[in-house]
């Protein structure tokens, strides 16, 4: 595939993944990143910002509503990956948001993004994040008439998906005003018949890419799939991956390891 010069691509730094998006991510794009557990969506996306941080010199920033930043710091470093060091150089962010505790969540990852400027962002968890304003602040201080969200969502139950709706273009808007280029995990129940636990983000988002894990017998295989992604063609088979001692590492079909 041959790279189209004119669109400007923020890299993940991991050599087939980018050769899979002709470059990278369209700058600017919101891309989710679904799976099921055990597939290392947190892996990548905290991969995506160090990576960024030293291999190419762009501001991080990493929104967490499940783990803490000490627990961060230490899943970091089963890969080497010195947060603390990065935090110190101003190359990295990591805020969690205490769901529990009710806080003006949009707001906050709004303002952290006003502060720090960060070229890359990632949200993990967009599941999490999306249950708790479902049923908080967003459901009461936000006027979910029907003239807001269009007719059209579906499937039924039609109220929730009018409800994530909403919340996911409020939070969308506010990060496509920075300019920054977001990761935003979602948690993929199995079997599922959709691409994110919410049904909505698929079609709202930029980009989709889908994590799968399979056990047989005492072999794990994991591939990676680029179901979508707005302004660049990509890759559309699977790619084999492995987590390794320094991350995600991805290769072609051909090198593919048991």
């Amino acid at each position: 595939m041959a790279m189209h010069e004119a669109v400007p691509r923020t890299k993940f730094g991991m050599q087939w993944l980018d050769k899979a998006l002709e470059g990278g991510i369209p700058t600017g794009n919101l891309v989710v990143v679904s799976g099921g557990a055990g597939t290392g969506k947190s892996t990548l996306c905290m991969q995506y910002l160090v990576n960024g941080a030293t291999l190419f010199g762009e501001k991080g920033l990493y929104i967490s509503t499940e783990q803490s930043e000490p627990e961060l710091r230490k899943a970091a470093k089963n890969f080497g990956w010195d947060l603390e060091r990065l935090q110190k150089d101003g190359l990295l962010k990591i805020h969690y948001i205490n769901l529990i505790k009710g806080d003006s969540i949009l707001e906050t990852i709004d303002y952290m993004t006003e502060k720090f400027q960060p070229k890359r962002i990632v949200i993990d968890s967009m599941t999490s994040l999306t249950d708790i304003l479902a049923t908080s602040e967003l459901k009461e201080n936000i006027a979910f008439s029907m003239v807001q969200v269009a007719e059209t969502v579906s499937p039924v139950p039609r109220t929730e998906q009018m409800i994530t709706k909403v919340i996911l273009f409020s939070l969308i808007s506010k990060l496509k005003q920075h300019n920054s280029t977001a990761l935003l995990s979602s948690e993929l129940p199995e079997k599922s018949d959709y691409l994110t636990s919410d049904n909505v983000s698929e079609f709202i988002t930029d980009g989709v890419i889908l994590l799968h894990y399979l056990e047989v017998g005492i072999t794990d295989y994991r591939s990676m799939e680029i179901r979508k992604m707005r302004y660049t063609n990509h890759k559309k088979d699977a790619i084999p991956y492995n987590i390794a001692e320094r991350g995600i590492e991805l290769f072609e079909e051909k090198e593919s390891k048991s």
